[in-house]
């Protein structure tokens, strides 16, 4: 059975020296390089070709999510596994989309880290239950925060001057009067916002407005 070559990119050494360690008692694997940053990090799988990298998130220089762009823009298939903390859901969420094939907790269990390398080298995407919660909680809230934007884009700006009329009580001559357009154009565009919003009244499209954020007052 030949040695797995094992990279780790941390920019804390006590967690390099740790991983280290560990890595080190099984005679399977074999430590080939360590980086403190993406940047080295890019240098040294170009130039060692590891089988499996150990990747920090958060890192001056070059971040380790910095480092999976490039790294997949590149088409580069050595799989990725992911040293976290229970503070990086996003990052967590975004390094999934770009491929990482597993989450390890910088104090995990020594039993763990071999089978989290294992599994990354046989190609498949390894989660701890606690931080699959997390990473599935951070996924959920990322589509409703983009669902939220996306709502907010299709009201156009002068939309949403209307809405700001209609919220302090102007009748559509009012606002027609103020914004120099027909009180037909001020009419037709709270139609667009109705349907957008998916309601059938002034007050409705208000509190819709503003519960999702598109309108403030």
């Amino acid at each position: 059975m030949s040695t797995v070559k094992v990279l780790i990119v941390d920019d804390h050494l006590l967690v390099r020296e740790g991983l280290k360690l560990i890595v080190e008692t099984n005679e399977r694997f074999a430590i080939i390089g360590e980086a403190e940053n993406g940047k080295v990090a890019l240098h040294l799988i170009e130039e060692l070709k590891p089988d499996v990298i150990l990747l920090d998130l958060n890192m001056p220089v070059m971040s380790g999510l910095e480092a999976m762009e490039v790294l997949s823009s590149k088409q580069c298939d050595i799989p990725v596994i992911i040293l976290t903390t229970y503070n990086e859901d996003e990052l967590m969420v975004n390094a999934l989309a770009l491929g990482a094939k597993g989450y390890l907790l910088k104090d995990t269990s020594r039993d763990n880290l071999f089978r989290t390398i294992e599994s990354a080298i046989r190609g498949d995407t390894l989660l701890q239950a606690d931080i699959l919660t997390k990473v599935l909680a951070a996924k959920d809230r990322k589509e409703v925060s983009e669902s939220k934007e996306a709502e907010n884009q299709l009201v156009t700006d002068k939309e949403k001057q209307i809405l700001q009329f209609v919220a302090r009580g102007y009748k559509s001559k009012e606002i027609a009067f103020d914004m120099g357009i027909s009180e037909r154009t001020v009419k037709a565009h709270l139609t667009n916002i109705y349907n957008k919003l998916g309601v059938d009244s002034r007050s409705q499209a208000v509190a819709t407005a503003l519960e999702r954020g598109i309108l403030h007052l």
